[in-house]
């Protein structure tokens, strides 16, 4: 008797659980990695989360499916005579996650910030936009506050274009670029300027797939001279966003598979070094994705293996070519979080399907750290397992200590806590990479003198006082500034590395020693606001302080 394919389906994704799960038992922690659950449940389910700069996680889902497991405070309840599900609800869909307590608190959006996205202001305001139905217009603002009564503020009418799976980015003069969402094939700023404020863009109808889409949630980054990145199904193209002009096409990825939602892969821009450069150069890394045709077979119950390649490309070069790697995991719905030392964590996701209800199978429990600077074929290494399954809907944010928080994943239309494919899971946990090791201990640097919140302009010379007490090789030090940013749908929108290098390195007796640095020469390079500044010595970084780039 023949086994009909979904249970097939469901018997495979579950000895695969079982078999990763072994290897938890049997792998060192000291090489691959810790896990630590932090939170068995937060009451919703983390889609989105930003990271602020009081050390709290703002994480929110969506507001259109029914009650959430966590009450609002106070009585409080939202009322939307235009919602199926709930007319009355009482219950939160965004919490306040604070990291140095581990405790939470609920927060209260008024309108459905499903599918949305967000930037965090120079200010350090989180402003988010957008989502479905009520609030695919809507801007939303949270102020930072060491109170515990600060709360979602909502702009009617703050977007032009309803704007629901669209990307935002901060840019060099403050303003953050809203681009695509499904059915637009445009772009906007917020805060307005003008009344008629969207701007066609016609590579978003081009990479449109028929049916499947395949070009949401677009990966957009701000280049070295100031255009603007972005790359949406299979290829790439730069953007003169100030005289609305396409300057210049990248290639399309070699093979033509789409890397975009549904076939969510994940990007990053490669951190940012030598500085002093006339010519400075960056790097795009694009990792996973889904066959074409993978999102038409997973509505059929044919659930393809996701690729397992990642695309490199110097986006800087006047010929620019994509370079091809393999990964040794396949991964769909995959995040990549860049870490203080530089290199990048592939984590979460499924190794075969499509992004959508549903439409996973086969969790891929393993990150993987992704080592930039090594020669090819030497850049992946795979890390210690988690337990729990991290399929669509989840999301993945860098921590000022270095960890990576984890959380989220709801692959059902409502919260389903019985489902055979991947209860709802609403969760917290942490992965430390191998660099908490204690055999590090020696080599962590320990920042004493430049002091949380210290604010510094552009293309100025700060120094940082470290304590280390091994001894300090040389070149063996530089200073790092990454962007806290926004998660959601395996994009970490704004998400920046800055190497300042070591201009410097001074011992002033008992492992103390000075480290000089040079800050960004503009606003390109590293657009005004608040950053994490970690101190990396011999890949093991310190934990970071808050700066502000003025």
């Amino acid at each position: 008797m023949s086994i009909p394919k979904f249970i097939f389906s469901i018997l495979l994704s579950h000895l695969l659980f079982a078999s990763q799960q072994c290897h938890l038992k049997l792998a060192s922690a000291a090489d691959g990695g810790r896990w630590k659950l932090l939170q068995t449940s937060i009451g919703i389910s983390a889609m989105h989360m930003q990271l602020l700069r009081n050390d709290r996680v703002v994480i929110f889902d969506r507001t259109d499916f029914g009650k959430s497991n966590l009450s609002l405070p106070n009585g409080k309840c939202r009322n939307d005579p235009t919602e199926a599900a709930l007319k009355l609800d009482c219950s939160a869909h965004s919490v306040e996650y604070d990291v140095p307590s581990n405790k939470f608190r609920a927060l209260m959006v008024q309108t459905d910030v499903w599918c949305s996205s967000g930037a965090i202001t120079p200010d350090g305001n989180l402003v988010q936009a957008g989502g479905f139905n009520d609030g695919e217009r809507r801007v939303r603002v949270f102020s930072p506050c060491s109170s515990r009564d600060c709360d979602w503020q909502e702009i009617p009418n703050g977007l032009t274009a309803r704007r629901w799976y669209a990307t935002s980015h901060i840019l060099p003069d403050g303003r953050q670029i809203i681009v695509g969402g499904r059915k637009q094939f445009n772009y906007e700023f917020i805060p307005k300027s003008i009344a008629a404020n969207t701007f066609n863009l016609h590579f978003l109808l081009e990479t449109n797939d028929f049916g499947a889409e395949n070009n949401l949630y677009p990966f957009v980054f701000i280049n070295v001279d100031g255009n603007l990145f972005i790359f949406a199904n299979n290829r790439a193209i730069l953007l003169d966003y100030v005289k609305h002009k396409v300057v210049k096409k990248y290639p399309t990825i070699p093979g033509g598979d789409p890397r975009s939602y549904p076939s969510t892969g994940s990007a990053v821009l490669l951190p940012l070094k030598n500085l002093k450069r006339a010519a400075i150069r960056a790097e795009v890394l694009i990792c996973g994705g889904a066959p074409k045709r993978s999102f038409f077979q997973a509505l059929r119950g044919n659930f393809i293996r996701a690729l397992n390649t990642c695309a490199r490309i110097a986006i800087t070069d006047s010929n620019p070519q994509w370079v091809m790697e393999t990964m040794p995991l396949a991964r769909v719905m995959g995040d990549m979080i860049l870490l203080p030392n530089g290199n990048a964590l592939l984590i979460n996701g499924a190794s075969s399907g499509s992004a959508g209800w549903e439409m996973g199978r086969n969790p891929v429990l393993s990150p993987v750290l992704y080592r930039p600077d090594n020669k090819i074929g030497s850049r992946f290494k795979t890390q210690n397992p988690t337990t729990i399954p991290r399929m669509y809907h989840s999301s993945a944010v860098l921590l000022r200590d270095g960890r990576v928080l984890v959380g989220g994943s709801n692959p059902h239309a409502f919260y389903n806590f019985t489902s055979a494919f991947f209860p709802t899971e609403l969760s917290l946990e942490a992965f430390s990479p191998a660099y908490f090791n204690a055999k590090f201990n020696n080599l962590r640097p320990k920042i004493v003198d430049l002091k949380s919140m210290s604010g510094f302009t552009y293309k100025k010379r700060i120094t940082i006082q470290v304590v280390i007490t091994a001894e300090v090789a040389e070149n063996s030090v530089s200073v790092t500034m990454v962007a806290p940013a926004f998660n959601t749908h395996s994009f970490s929108m704004n998400q920046r590395l800055i190497v300042l290098g070591d201009d410097k390195v001074t011992a002033l007796g008992n492992s103390a020693y000075n480290i000089e640095v040079t800050t960004p020469r503009s606003c390109n390079l590293a657009p005004a606001g608040f950053y994490l500044l970690f101190v990396v010595h011999q890949d093991i970084p310190s934990k970071g302080i808050w700066v502000k780039l003025q």
